[in-house]
C-alpha cells in the first residue's frame, strides 16, 4: 500500500436522453446528447491545473466519451468495476414507472429484479477503493450516478445503501480524500460541484 494521500476526483458523465428524461441507464450504452458534450467539454476548463496520476473510466461510452471531450482520453484506462448500477428489469424505466409496479420501491433499499443490489454495487466499490488507496497521487474518475453515489459511501466506510444519501448532477465533479492526510480519516471534500 502506497504512503502517499491523495484526493479523489469523481465526474459523472454529461447528459443523455435516458439521464435528462429520468430513465435508468445501466448497461445500456446511451450517447452523450449535443448538451451533454457541451458540458463535458466545460469540465477541461473546471479541472484546468489538477494533475492526476491516473484517470479511471467506466466502460459506458458516455462515461468515456465525457472524459475524452474533457481532454483526458488519451490517458484514460478502463475499469470494468466503475460500471452503473444494473438495473436488470428495471433497465429503461423511470422511478414512477417502477412505482406503479412496486409501491414504496428504493432503489438503495430494494435493488432491481435480474440486476443487483446495493450490496454487489458495494463489493465492486470496494475494490475500487481499494485500488485507490494503493495508488500515489490523485485520481480522476468518471461513471455514472448511483454507483458513484455507492462508491463514495464506501470510502466513507458507511454502508453501500448510504449513497442514497449522496445526489448528483451530470457533469458534476465530486471531490474524496483524507482529513489530516491520514488513511484513517476518509473525508468528502467536495460534492456535487457544477
Amino acid at each position: 500500500m502506497s504512503g502517499a494521500v491523495s484526493d479523489i476526483w469523481l465526474v459523472r458523465h454529461g447528459e443523455t436522453q435516458w439521464s435528462a428524461s429520468g430513465r435508468h441507464t445501466g448497461r445500456s450504452d446511451i450517447p452523450l446528447t449535443a448538451a451533454g458534450e457541451a458540458a463535458a467539454r466545460g469540465l477541461a476548463e473546471r479541472l484546468e491545473g489538477q494533475a492526476f496520476a491516473a484517470v479511471w473510466s467506466s466502460p459506458s461510452q458516455r462515461a468515456r466519451r465525457t472524459c475524452e471531450l474533457a481532454g483526458f482520453g488519451d490517458r484514460c484506462i478502463v475499469k470494468d468495476d466503475l460500471a452503473e448500477w444494473d438495473y436488470g428489469a428495471y433497465e429503461g424505466l423511470t422511478t414512477p414507472q417502477i412505482l406503479q409496479e412496486r409501491p414504496g420501491w428504493l432503489l438503495f433499499r430494494d435493488g432491481c429484479p435480474d440486476g443487483e443490489q446495493a450490496a454487489d454495487a458495494g463489493r465492486r466499490a470496494d475494490r475500487i477503493v481499494a485500488a485507490l488507496r494503493a495508488e500515489n497521487g490523485a485520481v480522476l474518475i468518471f461513471s455514472s450516478a448511483h454507483f458513484l453515489r455507492v462508491l463514495a459511501a464506501r470510502w466513507l466506510g458507511l454502508p453501500p445503501e448510504q449513497g442514497a444519501l449522496f445526489v448528483l448532477d451530470t457533469a458534476s465533479i465530486s471531490v474524496l480524500g483524507y482529513e489530516h492526510h491520514s488513511r484513517a480519516e476518509p473525508v468528502v471534500r467536495g460534492w456535487n460541484r457544477r
